[in-house]
């Protein structure tokens, strides 16, 4: 045997794994397995008496074969024969397992040689041997076949058009439905006449789009389709055939590779609003700065071909090409959740990568290892790689390490269907393919089409400085559309005068659409639709935060929510130290009426509960809470048992989703992003476990929390609780960089405060609610505050008033104030210990609760009111970071007393972290 003979034997032992365990169960294995086993015993049995070759030359296994290489009789077989079955059930077993590596799916040029031995010779198989019928046939659904036979059948299913990887998937229900689906559809797959006049009336609309904007706008950026045309009928395929299976919306994330195709021609955006973006006219009716005309959402209530209605969302995605992906998870999780009563048969999301994105960025892998989470799943993706073999001027052997852009996808088991992209039909079957698959098993799957870019990155780049021979074949290579065209006539399919007439009539109504413009025609602005509820909800004006609006809740409500905070169902066994937390909730909540921040933060959630709007809370450890505050999980200390005493308040509430989540903070902020963006009534919330990890999560708060209503007229209301204060543990967990969120911060884009009293954050949570329109909220929240004696409220402040942007000392005397120290946060607490045991009445601390947007009309209040004063700004970080720099920037000089300005956040020296916040104190009294 030559070299590779280790190919054979290894799929041998696995044949012969498979044969054991049908020996035991014949049900443990596949019904081809089933069927091949019984024709495999029957030769063993006969196989030792049938001696040699007959001298009428049938074959030695005593088997003849009609003219198409089929089985016509059953006749015993020699052993030798026998081991050669189990070469052809190996070789049958590596055509599916690495066909793939030989499929014809690149449109340019011959595939690169991954050596996929599937070779007659790595089985100890020859060309002898092909006219030989093999019971292996069997595994084919063939029946019992010559070797040719099945070697054709092998090599047009698995090396075609399409490279399918699944094989790697672990369970054998799904793997099994796959290959019976493969194996019986791939061959004779055909699309009706109709269907055929479909994919080429969206090829057209494709290629003319394009071309139209290349003659009328030449040289202006775009990121054309072309090349990749097939993707206008491969989704309008997806959406028809998840309409077909009762999918009623689907939510699409991609970046600038044809969005501009896919706006016109699968969300049907107008024409004239497109190239009114490219004459570079303002919309009249737009909300802020607006955004380039590629990075804009939108959506339609669209009609497939067999009538169905679908309401159909293109998510708005900055240049970070992957970042939409968690944002769109995120959002249909919160329609699954709240629109179809956790049905995700209902919604579907297709995620749209570029093949150096899907494989180079990150967040790709974070939001597919979400995919089967149960705080995160969606009940499956389809992802559509555009496949241009080219990241910018990068070539993809510089691009990844992988073979594949998407094999990423084999983290979860979902399957890949590799595919050519100049063959449409190729294309719509793995489309169809695809979404049965996902609305079968509920999980992922990925289809990657390799294809090309016509032109470089974008319309004035010159690609053949970097890649000259890719572009000398591109240049000559005609378009998916004439290719397509060409076939169908060749075939008799249409004929050449309605290809020429759908050309040309979607050229007029371009052009007609394209006049309009010119003509100054008014263009109607329609953003990204959401959800009816916003349609309640309107954008914010500067009055509105003057003050905060009452936020209050009575008596009685509170009292409801505490008992439910301090009751455990039956049989349950906590923990003694739960047990001890039990018992002093109660006390707080019934004796003393004083209540601690991880009480106050829980009567909060369950109060929203009450008025049957959702609270979501997602994080590392957020059940418990990094800092074992809030326990709104309890596990049983017998059985890990899990009890959430918030889902049991009374009938009729709104669940608490309270989500552990993996360990990612990009993701899943952009998931709890994307959930608020689908829910207004929802409380949604990410707790960092120390407020620096916001730090890998900067992307989506620089590209979505602080811009998106000014850069896509979308607003959004999600929490960011980050951990924040100078306590001795060092660089990394002293400092949640409250000057990031303040630099970011600019015509009342978001919310930034830094909270001292329990029940202020009772209030600001419920006002987030409260408005009539949505902002983003950054807290810098505590962690010794968590258990401070002096941070506490009483439970009556809980039944009135509001959020209180600005507190104002209630100690010191007015009139006999000569300095006044402002602050906000953690360090309140230090120069209050300083000021009560000094009996400093001379002193005033007042604490800028919000610091953006400023409550101005306050501040400036209680600056007369202590006119005569003289006043300091007083932190604990260092002078370069926290607030000073933003007070600055907004008008308020007041002199700083703090850490000196510094490169690191933090020393990692607790003797030294002692000396320095004593120093901050001392010098503040002084």
């Amino acid at each position: 045997m030559d070299q590779y003979s280790y190919i054979a034997n290894s799929d041998a032992a696995y044949v012969d794994q498979l044969y054991r365990s049908y020996k035991q169960d014949p049900q443990s294995v596949d019904e081809s397995w089933q069927q091949f086993f019984k024709g495999f015993e029957f030769s063993l049995t006969y196989g030792e008496t049938a001696g040699a070759s007959k001298s009428n030359g049938t074959p030695s296994n005593g088997i003849s074969a009609n003219g198409n290489g089929q089985a016509t009789a059953s006749k015993p077989v020699d052993a030798s024969h026998a081991e050669k079955e189990v070469s052809v059930a190996s070789l049958i077993k590596a055509y599916r397992s690495r066909g793939h590596l030989l499929a014809k799916t690149n449109p340019l040029k011959e595939r690169k040689d991954r050596q996929p031995r599937v070779d007659l010779p790595d089985y100890a198989l020859s060309e002898a041997d092909l006219d030989t019928v093999f019971e292996s046939g069997k595994l084919l659904g063939i029946g019992p076949a010559t070797l040719r036979v099945i070697m054709d059948s092998l090599r047009k299913i698995y090396a075609g058009e399409i490279g399918f990887e699944y094989m790697y998937i672990r369970e054998l229900d799904v793997k099994n439905w796959l290959r019976n689906k493969i194996e019986k559809e791939a061959l004779v797959f055909e699309p009706t006449l109709d269907e055929k006049k479909r994919i080429l009336e969206k090829l057209n609309e494709a290629t003319v789009f394009e071309n139209f904007l290349a003659t009328k706008y030449l040289g202006q950026k775009r990121f054309s389709l072309e090349g990749g045309e097939v993707t206008i009928p491969a989704l309008d395929t997806i959406i028809s055939q998840a309409a077909d299976m009762g999918v009623e919306e689907v939510m699409i994330g991609m970046a600038h590779r044809g969005r501009l195709n896919v706006l016109a021609n699968i969300l049907g955006k107008s024409y004239e609003s497109i190239f009114d973006g490219f004459e570079g006219n303002v919309p009249e009716q737009v909300h802020g700065d607006g955004d380039v005309k590629y990075h804009l959402g939108y959506s339609s209530l669209t009609e497939t071909k067999s009538g169905k209605q679908i309401s159909v969302k293109l998510a708005p995605n900055p240049s970070h090409l992957e970042a939409v992906n968690p944002v769109v998870e995120g959002f249909v999780r919160a329609q699954a959740d709240e629109e179809y009563k956790g049905d995700f048969t209902k919604i579907l999301p297709i995620l749209i990568h570029g093949d150096a994105a899907v494989a180079g960025q990150g967040i790709v892998y974070e939001v597919t290892q979400m995919a089967k989470l149960a705080g995160y799943q969606t009940g499956g993706t389809v992802h559509f790689v555009i496949n241009n073999q080219i990241g910018f001027t990068t070539d993809f052997e510089d691009a990844r390490s992988s073979i594949y852009c998407s094999d990423v996808a084999k983290i979860v088991d979902a399957p890949i269907f590799h595919v050519n992209g100049d063959d449409p039909e190729a294309v719509i079957f793995c489309a169809k393919l695809a979404v049965e698959f996902r609305e079968k098993f509920n999980r992922d799957v990925f289809i990657d089409m390799v294809c090309y870019r016509r032109y470089g990155h974008n319309e004035s780049d010159e690609p053949k400085f970097t890649q000259p021979t890719m572009y000398n074949i591109i240049d000559r290579h005609a378009n998916p559309r004439e290719i397509y065209k060409e076939l169908l006539i060749k075939r008799g399919d249409v004929d050449a005068e309605l290809a020429q007439r759908m050309d040309t009539e979607f050229k007029k109504q371009l052009q007609d659409r394209l006049d309009r413009v010119k003509q100054k025609a008014e263009i109607p602005y329609k953003p990204l639709r959401l959800d009816r509820d916003w349609a309640e909800l309107r954008f914010s004006e500067p009055a509105d935060f003057e003050k905060s609006p009452e936020t209050g809740v009575s008596a009685d409500v509170l009292d409801t929510i505490g008992k439910a905070l301090v009751k455990l169902p039956e049989g349950f066994k906590p923990l003694k130290q739960i047990d001890k937390l039990l018992k002093d909730r109660q006390a707080m909540l019934s004796d003393t009426k004083i209540v601690n921040w991880g009480t106050a933060e829980l009567l909060a959630y369950g109060s929203i509960l009450l008025e049957g709007k959702p609270v979501r809370l997602s994080g590392q450890d957020v059940q418990r809470g990094t800092f074992s505050h809030r326990h709104a999980v309890l596990h049983d200390a017998e059985t890990n048992q899990t009890y959430s005493s918030l889902d049991f308040i009374q009938e009729g509430q709104s669940k608490f989703q309270v989500y552990n989540s993996l360990l990612s903070e990009y993701g899943v902020l952009g998931f709890e992003y994307g959930y608020s963006m689908a829910t207004p009534n929802a409380l949604v919330i990410w707790e960092a476990q120390f407020g620096d990890f916001s730090n890998g999560a900067q992307l989506i708060i620089d590209q979505f929390i602080a811009a998106a209503e000014s850069k896509w007229g979308i607003q959004n209301g999600v929490v960011m609780l980050l951990p924040h204060g100078y306590e001795g543990q060092g660089p990394e967990h002293s400092n949640a960089r409250p000057e990031r969120y303040l630099q970011l911060y600019a015509e009342y884009n978001m919310t930034v405060a830094n909270i001292t009293t329990p029940a202020n954050l009772f209030h600001i949570m419920r006002r987030q609610l409260a408005w009539p329109f949505r902002k983003p909220l950054a807290i810098m929240s505590p962690k010794s505050l968590l258990r401070h004696p002096k941070c506490v409220s009483p439970l009556e402040d809980l039944t009135k008033g509001s959020f209180q942007e600005i507190i104002d000392d209630s100690y010191a005397q007015a009139k006999k104030v000569k300095r006044v120290l402002f602050c906000t946060g953690k360090v309140y607490y230090d120069l209050l210990e300083k000021q009560q045991a000094d009996q400093r009445d001379d002193v005033a601390i007042v604490r800028l609760e919000q610091l953006a947007p400023l409550p101005k009309t306050q501040l400036d209040a209680i600056l007369e009111k202590y006119k005569k004063a003289e006043k300091f700004w007083v932190q604990e970080e260092p002078e370069n970071m926290g607030y000073w720099t933003y007070l600055l920037r907004v008008g308020v000089h007041l002199p700083i007393i703090s850490r000196k300005a510094a490169a690191s956040p933090a020393t990692g020296y607790p003797k030294i972290h002692t000396q320095e916040q004593a120093d901050i104190v001392r010098r503040a009294f002084e």
